[in-house]
């Protein structure tokens, strides 16, 4: 008798421990969540970028040396590509808040940001991440507006 008891009291422990993950037929489905939309600005902090006209020369002798210490050994002023895509032209091909969001917010973008991911799939090689300040981006920045200008009027003649 006292194991029927115990398999009765065992039975309804089980019964009303099971059947957690069931969901109550009155609550409702939760809606997807939105996949972000892709603005060509990327992800990052950079929302707005106030370009200089004309370029700030300053800016881009500062760009220009952190060019040379952290991008160089990667990425050619033209557009040659090494390890990463050459720089000749980019401008033309990315909105500044998405160069910038790149340079700073590197492991983000190549997870999220469906341009980065297709780089990263041409490149093969994730770019590291440099520790580039917001400032020292937009100095960047400066510095790749400078080199389209100049390839342009190497183009040109």
């Amino acid at each position: 008798m006292k194991k029927l008891i115990f398999l009765f009291a065992l039975s309804i422990f089980l019964y009303s421990c099971g059947g957690g993950d069931k969901k109550s037929s009155t609550s409702k489905p939760k809606a997807p969540a939105a996949a972000p939309v892709d603005d060509g600005k990327g992800f990052g902090i950079i929302t707005e970028v106030k370009l200089n006209n004309p370029l700030d020369q300053e800016m881009v002798e500062r760009g220009r040396l952190i060019y040379d210490m952290k991008c160089a050994s990667c990425h050619k002023k033209s557009a040659k590509r090494v390890v990463g895509p050459g720089w000749a032209g980019l401008t033309d091909r990315r909105k500044p808040e998405w160069i910038m969001n790149m340079i700073t917010n590197v492991e983000t973008m190549l997870d999220k940001d469906p341009t980065a991911q297709k780089l990263l799939e041409e490149c093969l090689t994730r770019m590291p991440n440099q520790n580039v300040s917001v400032d020292e981006a937009r100095d960047i920045l400066e510095f790749i507006y400078q080199n389209d200008a100049d390839q342009k009027a190497k183009d040109a003649g």
